[in-house]
């Protein structure tokens, strides 16, 4: 499964994919295997994006259009 969102959020934020890599203690190479759908993002790197993001896991993959989190 391919998350779009995240590519677009780091992007939106003027991030390197090393930069999020760091946030999640991962290399580069590992974190564009997550963007690119090759590999699956484990529960807990999803929670860890959500927080860094200030959005919900839902939105991250898809199931839901809101964004920022009230």
């Amino acid at each position: 499964m391919k998350f779009k969102r995240i590519k677009d959020l780091r992007e939106d934020n003027d991030k390197l994919q090393k930069d999020i890599a760091q946030v999640l203690g991962i290399s580069q190479q590992y974190y564009s295997e997550y963007e690119n759908g090759n590999r699956p993002i484990p529960v807990t790197h999803l929670i860890t994006l959500a927080k860094y993001y200030h959005t919900s896991i839902d939105y991250l993959v898809g199931l839901s259009d809101k964004k920022k989190i009230v």
